[in-house]
């Protein structure tokens, strides 16, 4: 059984060596949120230039409510009832155990506190008397392979941690009846992208093997993290009980706040950023970045022009080649794994996710797109301000993707429609400092999450 929860259909003039379609010649006004200060209003009377080295014709890009790429049919087990009224794809089943509380606000999640062991518990204490503090709540936070996929992992308590997931998500109380019940929630992307069956079972490969009921389709909105269990269920995998804190507080500059929190923790323990902060200028400000692409200095060093072209030359000669969830190459890839290798064959570490790149460099407005730039989409409807897909730009109006299970690496007309989450300019002295990270580091198997 197949549920579309979204058609996408992407025209036929879009894909190099398609029919060649004429576009309108009008100017365009895009509106894309999160640029370096607030909104970026670009006004496109013309497709943005690049160096023409793969010999791409002048393109004018695609703008409007089409999305970005085709919709995947979301496999939905025989037999299996979904919950009426849902806001995200859950699945109807009798309620096991005590009901879960209402959703009674939404919080922002702006830092995760993460350690290889157990949390002591006047750590919690601690950081919940600080000065700004919104909500903090003790999780698990571990990797391990989901339905064989390595993937990042929270261990959460339904009815306090549901006020953290990005609002469809949170709102939908199924997920969290589910996951109460001792079901997995995975993201939206997972499900649709790796066909996971919902209502059928994936194995949770722990220190603790075990197969778990899968219960719904609901993105968290936290960069990488792409499944959710209750407390009781990651312990049973053995993930460390509470060795992750999850915290939301006030300040729109939350550097200070992280500082505060990292002199509380023990030795081993550290506190990780969640959402971007992007500098304003040279002056130091910096704010909390909104749902789009962008972090760091707006002086960041980019990458040297040399370099670009190894990454574009790499990125082009995967033309082809089958997407696959989870793959980073050589011979498939998704999204956010074409990147992460391209960039490696110039010698720039990149992270592994799409929400993670987006974190990779400064933003970037479209009127000053180059060659080697990486473009960001929002194309999950669990999550609606979750970046969740990425291109890279070529120049003239063109760039290279890794779109969906059944189709290729593929050079498509650069899409600036209503999905378009940013841009941004590859630092790589930032990009490393992401992949450095370990936010949802060491702990139950110490492998790493491709997202």
């Amino acid at each position: 059984m197949h549920l579309t929860a979204k058609v996408r259909r992407y025209p036929p003039a879009a894909r190099l060596g398609g029919r060649r379609g004429k576009l309108s010649a009008a100017a365009v006004v895009l509106a894309a949120a999160g640029a370096v200060a607030g909104t970026l209003t670009a006004v496109l009377s013309g497709p943005p230039r690049g160096s023409g080295q793969f010999g791409l014709p002048d393109v004018r890009p695609f703008t409007g409510s089409a999305p970005v790429i085709a919709g995947v049919p979301l496999t939905v087990g025989t037999g299996t009832r979904l919950l009426p009224g849902s806001p995200v794809p859950v699945v109807k089943t009798p309620a096991t155990g005590g009901a879960v509380a209402a959703l009674h606000r939404s919080v922002q999640p702006d830092l995760l506190v993460v350690a290889p062991f157990s949390l002591p518990d006047g750590v919690l204490d601690a950081v919940r008397k600080l000065p700004g503090l919104v909500q903090a709540e003790r999780i698990e936070a571990v990797r391990m392979r989901v339905n064989g996929a390595s993937t990042a992992l929270l261990g959460v308590d339904p009815s306090q941690f549901r006020s953290f997931a990005a609002r469809p998500t949170g709102a939908a109380t199924g997920l969290w009846q589910g996951v109460a019940d001792g079901g997995i929630a995975v993201s939206y992307t997972m499900g649709e992208l790796a066909k996971i069956p919902l209502g059928g079972s994936v194995l949770a490969a722990g220190q603790t093997p075990r197969r778990l009921p899968v219960v719904a389709f609901g993105t968290l909105g936290i960069g990488g993290v792409n499944a959710v269990v209750s407390d009781a269920t990651a312990t049973a995998l053995g993930a460390p009980a509470g060795n992750a804190i999850v915290v939301g507080v006030q300040a729109r500059d939350i550097t200070a706040d992280a500082a505060a929190i990292g002199r509380l923790l023990p030795k081993g323990a550290r506190v990780e950023q969640l959402v971007t902060l992007v500098s304003t200028g040279t002056n130091g400000t910096t704010t909390k970045g909104g749902s789009s692409a962008g972090a760091g200095s707006v002086t960041a060093a980019a990458a040297p022009t040399a370099a670009l072209d190894a990454m574009l030359s790499a990125a082009m000669s995967r033309r082809g080649l089958p997407y696959v969830y989870g793959a980073a190459g050589p011979a498939s890839f998704d999204c956010s794994g074409l990147v992460q290798w391209s960039f490696a064959r110039a010698g720039i570490t990149m992270p592994r996710t799409a929400a993670e790149q987006a974190l990779a460099g400064p933003a970037v407005p479209v009127s000053q797109l180059q060659p080697g730039d990486l473009l960001f989409y929002h194309t999950d409807p669990t999550a609606p301000g979750y970046i969740s897909h990425v291109g890279i730009y070529l120049g003239n109006g063109w760039m290279i993707q890794a779109p969906q299970p059944g189709m290729n690496v593929e050079v498509v007309h650069a899409y600036f429609g209503t999905e378009f989450a940013g841009a941004i300019r590859v630092s790589p002295a930032q990009a490393g400092a992401v992949a450095g990270r370990v936010a949802l580091g060491a702990a139950a198997t110490g492998t790493r999450c491709p997202g």
